[in-house]
């Protein structure tokens, strides 16, 4: 062990990220576990590294004690023998550190400090490798698909972590984060969103989404400055991975339209979005705290005559005109369903007609019984 080794370790905390202190107190306890197994496993043997000279040193500690005890324990010496070998400043009670170097020490010492550098820089990137990708769940990244197996498909991903360093570990994309349209081949660029991020035999897992409503929201916010820097607000988005989108931004700048915003210029901004989505629909609206105004630009591209909240239900009555009600409804209910999920309300839709119908079903009753009424009172 020397200044060589000392400044390997330094490389290896610029490099890694293993701070030199972790190391040296690894390396210290491996030499102590070799030397126990080598030479005898006294509790009272410490290994110490010099930190500035690399020097290294086993330290058997010795209590000094009366003379006159009997059965002298293995890590005990008497008042006398302490003073004759060691010092006349010894007095009973004392720890006398003593330097323990056996024959061949310093090849077992180096060959144990190489074992646990190497595994300990395994270790410490194990989990730099999970706490900076822990980091970024939530995000976007890029990767490249690597291999596919049983529908499951391998991405290769990177990024820049603390101290600038490289990180790599291979993302999963399972079969149920996978869009219906897409399709997949070996060295093809992709953009995902990090799900999750958890350990898997100590090593990072990192899940891998593109069916998840966050991916539009922050392929938006990579798009899109305005919603980047807070001058448009996101507010709610409603997914059908592959099919549709519907989502509401308001501006928190007077002059700045939000939906223009995120359309761009000829489209431009949302047609990129659309792109790395496979020509899924988004719808964009402007939020409303007027909820009837809001619900009725939910529903688009359907027009709305009336809107009735019943706040309390957290239900919306809708009457749309009658050759506008599958286009309110929907293929499959998909344009009232998403509606409801962005809303955060119960829509329930009328046509006209059958708005009427339920009303003048009501008013013959209450006629009926009132003519019955004047009948009898005729008749009295």
């Amino acid at each position: 062990m020397n200044a060589e080794f000392l400044k390997a370790l330094e490389q290896i905390e610029k490099e890694k990220g293993i701070k030199k202190q972790v190391l040296i107190e690894a390396v210290e306890q491996a030499i102590l576990n070799a030397y126990k197994k080598n030479y005898g496993s006294s509790d009272d043997v410490v290994v110490k590294i010099d930190e500035k000279t690399g020097e290294i040193k086993a330290i058997n500690h010795l209590l000094v004690v009366d003379d006159e005890t009997e059965d002298i324990a293995e890590n005990e010496v008497t008042l006398e023998y302490a003073r004759d070998f060691y010092g006349k400043q010894y007095k009973v009670g004392d720890t006398i550190e003593e330097e323990k170097i056996p024959a061949n020490f310093g090849r077992i010492a180096t060959q144990a400090a190489r074992q646990i550098v190497v595994q300990k820089i395994k270790e410490a990137e194990k989990d730099i490798q999970y706490d900076q990708f822990k980091q970024k769940e939530g995000e976007i990244i890029t990767g490249t698909v690597s291999r596919m197996s049983r529908g499951t498909v391998y991405i290769d991903i990177s990024i820049i972590g603390d101290n600038d360093l490289t990180i790599l570990s291979e993302g999963i994309l399972p079969v149920s984060e996978q869009m219906s349209t897409d399709s997949y081949k070996i060295g093809q660029r992709l953009k995902c969103y990090i799900s999750e991020v958890k350990r898997n035999n100590n090593k990072a897992q990192v899940v891998l989404s593109r069916v998840h409503q966050d991916f539009v929201r922050r392929l938006f916010e990579l798009e899109v400055p305005e919603i980047y820097d807070g001058t448009v607000e996101l507010v709610s988005i409603a997914r059908e991975a592959g099919s549709r989108t519907k989502m509401a931004v308001k501006s928190n700048m007077k002059d700045v339209d939000p939906v223009g915003a995120c359309i761009g210029a000829k489209g431009q901004r949302v047609r990129n979005i659309v792109d790395e989505i496979n020509d899924e629909k988004i719808d964009i609206i402007e939020y409303s705290d007027d909820k009837v105004k809001y619900i009725t630009a939910a529903l688009l591209p359907a027009k709305v005559t009336s809107v009735t909240i019943l706040e309390d239900e957290k239900i919306a009555n809708v009457i749309v005109p009658d050759d506008k009600l599958s286009l309110a409804i929907g293929r499959e209910g998909q344009n009232v369903r998403l509606a409801a999920k962005l809303t955060n309300y119960k829509i329930d839709i009328k046509s006209e007609s059958n708005a009427q119908n339920e009303t003048s079903s009501e008013i013959p009753q209450d006629e009926e019984m009132q003519e019955q009424t004047e009948k009898e009172v005729t008749q009295d």
